[in-house]
């Protein structure tokens, strides 16, 4: 029997991850008394988690916490608080991970339209949403990230649409049964859990492999690592580059135009009209943390902000950017995320600021890892500047909003970018600010 089927109250651990705060929206709009303990405020989930009546703790003592039908944890937990975790499932009730029940949700629309890959998916998933809006199909949905026209990572919709991001780590995109996938490409990443690319295509085959008969698996027929993974699927495959426009407008970096090219190729298959599609695609806003504009500082310099966190990620950003600006001196303050991901892109990381001028490297985010010595900011800093580029460290983050504030002037375009909290120091850096 489904958990979600006995359960009345559900309490969320780790209720501010970008993920687990959308869960609780969900599981709030299907009629669930939801609560929730997180370790920090963190204003763009949890305030509108509060908003909709929300009790949250930021107690992390393991016997506080709330009685529940159901405990529902974040992976995070899992390493950074696991006492949490534990007292949870001490307690005789069901303990589930977060993709566990967000695919026990999903997998109960009549077409679950699953949006998988190393790069893209939130860009590509947030796209998706705003077309079947636009086609007035009511979509349910989660982001990973915020959308810029709502300020929301959930959208509330009915049970016949439902479109959400398929993370690939640790193969928890295997909890989705999609009647369409989208795959947007396959690189090595991951790979403190994955031994290594193919470990990781292996992964992605057992997903395509779920797609039913009448379902369909969506894909860019340029990217060689896709294939093996398509390859004797019953499903219909599409290739999406036959709807890449590279005339279609866009308020977002022209490198978003291959998303909108599998939301095409997506929307055709529902028969939604191209020019509805088209539309709604050309007024995308983007979301938070993909190249967002964060300001001005006080010297004029302007700043963005960028969730790349891979090589391939920076390269491409970088790339759209210099296309987009060819007259600014662009800075890229990277905050490297996680030891194991550093270490094992170490050469391809050196060599993919190509198109900044300008590169300053804060301390490793560890998230769920111990320090490794051997790996740190210095080394990858002194590898940028073998590869041409003026390179340096700085010593944290506040260092990196005292750059921010008093070193470029007009003229120069500060990117902000990584998975970690370095987007806190453009926010803090900038007088002028976006709305």
């Amino acid at each position: 029997m489904a958990v979600l089927d006995t359960a009345k109250k559900v309490h969320l651990i780790g209720i501010g991850g970008i993920g687990i705060s959308a869960l609780a929206r969900l599981l709030l709009e299907r009629g669930y008394d939801v609560s929730g303990t997180n370790d920090s405020e963190s204003k763009e989930t949890l305030d509108e988690v509060r908003a909709k009546g929300v009790n949250i703790s930021l107690d992390l003592e393991p016997q506080k916490l709330p009685s529940a039908d159901l405990y529902v944890y974040s992976d995070a937990w899992l390493t950074n608080h696991p006492e949490v975790v534990e007292e949870a499932r001490s307690r005789g009730v069901p303990t589930r991970s977060f993709y566990e029940v967000l695919g026990e949700i999903a997998n109960k629309s009549k077409c679950l339209i699953a949006v998988a890959g190393a790069h893209g998916k939130t860009t590509t998933t947030a796209m998706f949403i705003d077309v079947l809006e636009a086609a007035g199909l009511n979509p349910t949905g989660w982001v990973g990230s915020l959308r810029a026209k709502t300020k929301s990572n959930f959208r509330a919709g009915g049970d016949e649409y439902f479109i959400g991001e398929a993370d690939e780590y640790r193969r928890h995109f295997l909890n989705y049964s999609p009647k369409i996938l989208v795959i947007t490409n396959i690189e090595a990443d991951h790979l403190d859990y994955y031994k290594d690319l193919a470990d990781l295509q292996s992964a992605f085959r057992e997903l395509a492999q779920k797609v039913p008969k009448d379902g369909f698996i969506v894909y860019d027929s340029s990217q060689p690592s896709v294939l093996p993974v398509i390859e004797g699927v019953v499903a219909t495959v599409v290739d999406y580059k036959k709807y890449f426009d590279p005339n279609l407008p866009l308020k977002v970096l022209p490198l978003h135009k291959i998303n909108a090219a599998a939301v095409l190729a997506v929307a055709n298959i529902l028969k939604i009209d191209a020019a509805t599609a088209k539309k709604a695609l050309a007024e995308f806003a983007g979301t938070w943390r993909r190249f967002e504009y964060k300001g001005e500082t006080a010297r004029g310099a302007v700043v963005y902000d960028d969730y790349a966190h891979h090589p391939t990620e920076i390269v491409t950003t970088l790339k759209s950017v210099r296309e987009q600006f060819p007259d600014k001196k662009i800075i890229v303050i990277f905050h490297p995320h996680l030891y194991s991901r550093t270490k094992a892109f170490m050469n391809e990381f050196a060599a993919a600021f190509g198109d900044a001028d300008e590169v300053l490297i804060a301390p490793i985010f560890a998230a769920r890892e111990e320090p490794d010595p051997m790996v740190t900011s210095e080394v990858l800093a002194e590898k940028v500047a073998q590869n041409g580029k003026k390179a340096r460290t700085l010593s944290s983050l506040d260092a990196a909003t005292d750059y921010i504030k008093n070193g470029p002037t007009k003229g120069d375009l500060v990117i902000t970018m990584g998975a970690g909290d370095i987007y806190k120091s453009a926010e803090q850096a900038v007088v002028t600010k976006s709305v």
